[in-house]
């Protein structure tokens, strides 16, 4: 294994040095592959059906156990050692873990019914692997605050077996459950990473002194409000408790958001990004309600939550941490990041409110909107091929 705190080891080759560089650039790889073949699924008469069911199950299940969770765990592998100062996966064990991954992407495709057993054993077995390479530090070094972090991923832990019982026939709606658990334990990480992370980088980051605003109720508020929202649009979907509970922190996360304003964001954007990406969960609690009010398609709440939010809030999170983990100075990102950014946001837009606007050219839009996620992805991962494969440019190994 690779010493991560010997500043003499690197080499040319770096991939295997921390867990943000695989797996970020493996979830960028696969935002494009993914997306990709779901596109010509959804514009051709292509039929294929992995683990037998419709092919957007597919795609829900990837967008949210393959691709949200490549980020959560290159995020929290990197992010966990800083907490703690404590080494977490390098070298031949992080090579072993990003095979697991890949694993449980690549076998649904080949078409034998029995091995959705071993797609279901390496995506459980990867989180479970995950959850231990993270535990094992945070314990050594007492940081019990983090071990909230640890319960989200165990929760993702019981989502995955949801689903997958539900594929097997045995959990009656356990594909439901699953992946809408997965979506909401996403989008409550977010919530949570987001509060501790986002107020401080936009204080730091804007170029001048600012003081923005926090409430401890709000924070207390909006995360029991979301585990009721949560269990109540599992159990009735779009039903009346679902929709209060939605207008309700449509308000709450709203004046969170406000008190993060200042206008100095929006002339850097490592900053926008997370700022949009965080309200257009925001607008997806307002069009979650509405599902109920005003029969609005429950789709547009769920692409608002998955492509607005964590698309953006995990492409901005990737750009950042990879710059600052690799000795770049974050305060200049590459020129062609926001165009990435850019074309996410308006990716967004086409998917979310050009449907509402005019649902006569709906699969227009669909199509449309899945050529902007490439685009933005791909772009992204042209940029970051090599900062994620090369050494620290400061001489420093991570």
């Amino acid at each position: 294994m690779i010493d991560i705190d010997d500043p003499k080891q690197g080499g040319r080759f770096a991939l295997f040095n921390l867990g943000f560089r695989p797996f970020f650039l493996g979830a960028a790889g696969y935002a494009v592959v993914s997306v990709a073949v779901w596109m010509v699924i959804y514009l051709t008469d292509w039929s294929v059906q992995p683990y037998g069911l419709p092919a957007s199950m597919w795609h829900a299940h990837e967008m949210i156990f393959g691709y949200a969770m490549a980020v959560i765990a290159g995020f929290l592998l990197t992010a966990v050692r800083n907490w703690t100062n404590i080494p977490t996966l390098n070298g031949t064990p992080l090579l072993l873990l990003c095979l697991l991954w890949l694993v449980g992407r690549i076998v649904p495709f080949l078409s034998d019914v029995l091995l959705i057993g071993v797609v279901a054993l390496a995506d459980c077995l990867f989180t479970l692997l995950l959850i231990f390479a993270l535990s094992v530090p945070i314990v050594k070094a007492r940081t019990w605050n983090n071990l909230a972090i640890i319960s989200v991923l165990a929760l993702m832990l019981l989502a995955q077996l949801s689903f997958y019982l539900g594929v097997a026939g045995v959990v009656e709606g356990g594909v439901y459950y699953g992946l809408y658990s997965g979506l909401y334990l996403i989008v409550a990480l977010i919530f949570i990473m987001g509060r501790r992370v986002i107020p401080f980088f936009i204080e730091k980051g804007v170029g001048y002194a600012v003081q923005l605003t926090n409430r401890r109720w709000l924070d207390v508020a909006s995360l029991v409000l979301f585990l009721c929202f949560w269990v109540s649009d599992l159990l009735w979907p779009n039903a009346p408790v679902a929709a209060a509970l939605a207008a309700l922190l449509f308000v709450l996360h709203a004046l969170r958001l406000a008190g993060w304003h200042t206008s100095g964001i929006w002339g850097k954007p490592l900053l926008w990004v997370l700022y949009l990406a965080y309200a257009w969960m925001v607008l997806a609690f307002a069009l979650k309600a509405a599902v109920y009010i005003f029969d609005f398609s429950a789709s547009l709440a769920l692409h608002a939550f998955a492509y607005g939010g964590i698309g953006m809030m995990t492409m901005g999170m990737m750009a950042r941490v990879s710059l600052g983990h690799t000795g770049r100075n974050i305060a200049a990102p590459p020129p062609w990041l926001a165009w990435a950014f850019a074309l996410l946001f308006i990716g967004a837009l086409v998917r979310v409110i050009l449907p509402l606007l005019d649902p006569s050219h709906y699969a227009w839009w669909i199509g449309l909107s899945q050529g902007l996620w490439l685009a933005a992805f791909a772009l992204f991962f042209v940029i970051y091929l090599p900062i994620l494969t090369r050494p620290r440019i400061d001489g420093r190994v991570g």
